[in-house]
C-alpha cells in the first residue's frame, strides 16, 4: 500500500504542477496579447513557455534530470542483479541527461544552422533530430518488447506525448513562423501546446519510472 501511495501521489503532484505551469503561461500570454502593458513584459518572459531561461525552462530541465537519475538507478539495479537490457537503461539515462542539458541551453537549435529548409521544415533541426529519434526507436524495439505490459504502455504513452510536442509540433510552428514571424499570439499558442506536451510526457515518464523502481524493489 505504501508504494502504491508513493507513485500515485507523485503522478498526481506532477500533473498538478504541469497544470499550474501551463495555466500560468497561457494566462500571461493571453493577458499580454490583450493589453500589451509594458509591466506585463517581465512577467511574460518569466512565465511564458515560449521563452528560454525562465521558470518553465528550469522546471522542464529539472524534470528531465530526475528522469535521467531514475533511469540510472534502474540501470544500476539491473547491473547489480544481472538483469538483461542494463545497457539500454544506461543509454536512456544518458539520453535524458542530454535532454535536460539541451532544455537548459538550447543545444538543438544550433542544428538548424546545418539544414536550411522552408515551410513545415523551417526549423531545419527537426530533420536530423527526427532521424535520430527514429533510429533510437528501432534500436529499442527489443527492449520495449522485453518490458512487462504496464510499464511498456506507460513508456510508450509518455514517449508519444513528448515526441509529439518536441518534434511534431515544430512542423506547424515552423510553417507559421516563416509566414508571420514569432512575435504574435498564434505562434505563442502553438509553442505553448508544444511545450505543454513535452512537460506532460516527461511527467508521466518520471512517474512510470518511479513505479517501475518500486516494483523492482518488491522482487525478492
Amino acid at each position: 500500500m505504501d508504494s502504491l501511495v508513493t507513485h500515485t501521489w507523485l503522478r498526481r503532484l506532477l500533473l498538478r504542477l504541469v497544470g499550474l505551469i501551463t495555466g500560468l503561461g497561457l494566462s500571461v500570454e493571453l493577458a499580454y496579447a490583450r493589453w500589451r502593458q509594458p509591466g506585463l513584459g517581465p512577467v511574460l518572459e518569466f512565465l511564458s513557455l515560449s521563452y528560454e531561461q525562465n521558470l518553465p525552462t528550469w522546471y522542464a530541465s529539472g524534470l528531465l534530470l530526475c528522469c535521467a537519475l531514475a533511469l540510472a538507478a534502474i540501470a544500476r539495479d539491473a547491473a547489480l542483479t544481472g538483469a538483461p537490457r542494463r545497457r539500454h537503461w544506461w543509454g536512456l539515462a544518458a539520453a535524458f541527461l542530454y535532454l535536460s542539458l539541451d532544455e537548459a541551453v538550447g543545444l538543438h537549435e544550433h542544428l538548424g544552422d546545418w539544414v536550411h529548409l522552408h515551410g513545415v521544415l523551417y526549423f531545419g533541426w527537426v530533420v536530423p533530430a527526427g532521424a535520430a529519434v527514429l533510429a533510437l526507436a528501432l534500436t529499442y524495439l527489443p527492449f520495449l518488447a522485453h518490458l512487462p505490459g504496464r510499464p511498456r504502455r506507460q513508456f510508450l504513452l509518455a514517449g508519444a506525448l513528448y515526441v509529439t510536442g518536441a518534434l511534431c509540433m515544430e512542423l506547424p510552428l515552423g510553417y507559421w513562423t516563416e509566414l508571420h514571424g514569432n512575435d504574435n499570439l498564434v505562434y505563442a499558442l502553438i509553442d505553448h501546446v508544444e511545450e505543454a506536451l513535452e512537460l506532460l510526457g516527461a511527467s508521466l515518464f518520471l512517474a512510470a519510472l518511479v513505479e517501475y523502481l518500486e516494483a523492482r524493489a518488491r522482487v525478492p
